[in-house]
């Protein structure tokens, strides 16, 4: 093992301390904001977090090697509206570089959202490339997923591993690579006689989730269905003024729902008739974004997994799950009717089943949807370290 020093900022439940504790690191400090995370780091890793980044005398911290964090992504993320550094959280990348600018530790390991590189055309990334080279380090960008390593979850993040110059070889890193890498969905998931009953859906999420399962018994194999189906506006009447003040997006969406419409125009103005009520009792519940390709036989929704989204039912291929998100939207397995527990969130993060988790699920999946991965962040440290280190002998 190799003897390193680190502080974890930004450290949510410990997704970082978790890798770096893996390869025998010690943790000096840590810090977030959210009291329930600090709790729960507190009760895994026997250290209190501070609460603010803000609070940290830079002058008054021991020296350490590795400085490591995921700071804010909600000024950048979808969810986040991309809002960039206007956004106060944004501005917190420069409280890291406060402390940087001080105690220069030999790496830096952040992580953000994909979101980042394009946010203001660039210009957050160029600051914060400007801003790392300025403070004397070389940055090397990796973009990674928990899929790419036989996790089956899709989460494209954007790992910035940074290198003091004068420790800098030249030649750049390599990510451990994984050999003969297989995804399979049954390693995260709990045994049924584990699952508590509140995980299985039930009352309008259930009767909407059938509702429209029952529509896709209407279509025959093979058929396309367009990525997203608004049925309301499918049989809603509209004046020549009203359509054209209709968003662009939605205007399109109606005139591909329209084929399918007219092709089983009877079946479903039955099935309409039938479901309209629960249909109409929330917007989201009357638009479906089907994106599992053509419809097979005997096919159901209930097949893949499902969200519950700000914008609609999202339907995904089963191969893996979507990226947990720190917002209402908890993937549902829809092979067993249900929502995946915090436990599988957990393993979908990679954290160990020795982990504790929250006791409140609200809390744990939040927690869980803001976490880095471990394995994805293990992969980057792990391989900076062993370009940089020779087994228990430093090169640098």
């Amino acid at each position: 093992m190799i003897s390193l020093t680190y502080i974890d900022l930004f450290c949510g439940i410990g997704g970082f301390h978790q890798a770096l504790n893996d390869l025998g690191a010690e943790c000096i400090l840590a810090c977030d904001i959210d009291k329930n995370c600090r709790i729960n780091y507190e009760q895994n890793y026997g250290i209190k977090p501070l609460n603010d980044i803000k609070d940290i005398d830079e002058h008054s911290l021991p020296d350490f090697d590795v400085l490591c964090g995921g700071f804010p992504c909600q000024p950048f993320s979808n969810g986040g509206k991309k809002k960039t550094f206007q956004d106060k959280r944004g501005g917190l990348f420069d409280e890291i570089m406060r402390i940087v600018k001080v105690k220069q530790p030999k790496f830096m390991f952040l992580e953000n959202v994909k979101h980042i590189l394009k946010v203001s055309e660039g210009e957050v990334l160029k600051y914060i490339e400007e801003q790392i080279d300025l403070h004397g380090y070389v940055l090397q960008r990796f973009q990674m997923s928990p899929h790419d390593y036989g996790v089956p979850q899709q989460r494209e993040r954007i790992y910035f591993v940074c290198v003091r110059k004068d420790l800098y070889t030249g030649t750049p890193i390599t990510l451990k690579a994984e050999d003969n890498v297989t995804i399979d969905v049954s390693t995260i998931i709990e045994k049924r006689e584990d699952i508590d009953n509140q995980y299985y859906l039930k009352g309008d999420i259930l009767e909407v989730l059938e509702a429209w399962d029952e529509m896709i018994q209407i279509f025959e194999e093979g058929e396309t269905i367009s990525p997203t189906i608004l049925i309301h506006d499918a049989y809603r009447i509209y004046t020549d003024e009203e359509f054209n003040n209709l968003a662009q997006w939605r205007k399109d969406y109606m005139k591909k729902n329209k084929r399918l419409i007219e092709k089983y125009h009877d079946a479903f103005a039955e099935w309409y008739t039938k479901h309209k009520d629960i249909l109409s009792k929330r917007e989201i519940y009357g638009k479906l974004e089907w994106q599992v390709g053509k419809v097979k036989a005997n096919d159901s929704i209930f097949n893949y997994f499902i969200q519950v989204r700000q914008s609609g039912i999202r339907v995904k291929k089963a191969h893996y799950f979507p990226t947990l998100v720190a917002i209402s939207q908890i993937p549902i397995y829809g092979k067993e009717k249900r929502y995946i527990t915090p436990r599988e969130c957990a393993r979908l993060q990679s954290f160990p089943d020795t982990y504790q988790i929250d006791e409140n699920d609200k809390h744990s999946y939040k927690q869980f949807g803001n976490s880095v991965n471990v394995k994805n962040v293990k992969t980057v440290i792990e391989s900076t370290l062993k370009h940089y280190y020779l087994g228990n002998k430093e090169v640098v």
